[in-house]
């Protein structure tokens, strides 16, 4: 890799710092590790409330462990903020001194033309294919699918986090993408405090879900199949509902007694659901790179998941998979896992080390400025 410092400019993400979603950590991860490098990182964040509701918000910051944030006009409507914002975002990179600019998902990337009119290198991370997502239609839809096409057009490379998807924009498109996963870092492990207060939960007492509460993550599966489950362990789905508060109603009116609904999590109480889950599960539909789930396995959960390749490439043989959308083989997998510690300690015992072993910052970042260069 060169060695001389470049001036980066990130955009498309929500804000940072903020869990609002994965491609939140995504973008914080990056800046601040190559504000580290020595490198000059800006990112453009929205204005605007939190996706969860605004009493999450925070503090407007100027800078973030050396990342300078440059908040840009939104418009703070549902369907909108992720336009206007990324445009303004594009439109002040594009006129600043910034050497690369980094736009991040399908959505902002329609706004590849802008920095490429003023000659920056534009780079271009594919999340996941966005208008597959079951809450959006129509409009929003269509717009995504462009932001597609203008990546493909525009960008100087795109990144791709799945093999999936990078199959998918060879034979869709013919274009070369670079493949390079998402990190991981080795969190320190937290006892039973906080949880044990808000929701009555002990070590081992509940299997987890945390992310997005949304169509896509396949939640109504796995609603539906817990109902035929023999256990007194409780179920807990943790996580904000963003931009779908009637599907979230609609699990709530469906759901037993024994599921729990904690609501946007972060900090202490987010460390210690996944620090004393009995079993992390993820039965989604739809992926681009679940870093729940490789944040689940730093932790050293043993997981249950769909097989859709964005998940089985993940945890390979070190995880239980069940087939997508297949309640009832979701409920097998579950019971025999709650009648089975014993297979649930071994994969306890081997996610953390494969995890983080696999999937690792540093590498990230180094990969990512190869591109850069």
């Amino acid at each position: 890799m060169a060695d001389n410092k470049l001036n980066i400019a990130m955009l498309g993400h929500k804000r940072i710092p903020s869990r609002e979603g994965g491609v939140e950590i995504v973008v914080e991860e990056l800046a601040t590790r190559m504000v580290e490098r020595g490198h000059q990182v800006t990112c453009y964040n929205r204005k605007g409330h939190h996706v969860s509701g605004s009493e999450f918000d925070s503090a407007e910051l100027k800078e973030y462990k050396g990342v300078k944030i440059l908040p840009v006009w939104t418009l703070d409507k549902k369907g909108l903020a992720a336009m206007t914002s990324s445009f303004a975002a594009a439109w002040k990179a594009a006129r600043s001194k910034a050497d690369v600019v980094h736009i991040h998902a399908e959505g902002p990337a329609a706004m590849c033309w802008l920095p490429k009119l003023h000659k920056k290198r534009v780079i271009v991370t594919i999340h996941g294919l966005d208008w597959q997502r079951a809450k959006w239609g129509g409009f929003a839809t269509k717009y995504i699918k462009f932001g597609e096409k203008q990546a493909v057009k525009k960008a100087d490379e795109i990144i791709v986090l799945s093999r999936g998807v990078q199959e998918y924009f060879k034979n869709e498109y013919g274009r070369e993408t670079v493949f390079i996963p998402n990190g991981v870092t080795r969190p320190i492990i937290r006892e039973v405090d906080e949880i044990k207060k808000l929701w009555g939960l002990e070590k081992d007492s509940y299997v987890l879900f945390l992310g997005r509460i949304v169509p896509e993550k396949g939640l109504h599966y796995l609603v539906d199949a817990w109902k035929g489950v023999n256990t007194d362990k409780k179920l807990v789905i943790a996580g904000g509902s963003s931009d779908t508060n009637e599907f979230l109603n609609e699990l709530k009116n469906f759901a037993g007694e024994d599921v729990i609904f904690t609501g946007f999590q972060q900090g202490r109480v987010l460390e210690e659901l996944y620090s004393n889950a009995y079993i992390y599960t993820l039965p989604s539909d739809l992926e681009g790179m679940p870093l729940s789930l490789l944040e689940a396995m730093s932790y050293g959960n043993c997981c249950l998941v769909s097989d859709i390749p964005e998940c089985a490439e993940v945890v390979e043989d070190k995880a239980e998979i069940f087939m997508r959308g297949n309640e009832e083989n979701l409920r097998n997998k579950l019971q025999g896992l709650l009648d089975n510690p014993e297979k649930v300690n071994l994969y306890k015992s081997k996610s953390a080390d494969f995890i983080c072993n696999k999937y690792n910052w540093d590498d990230v970042v180094e990969k990512t400025l190869e591109i850069y260069n």
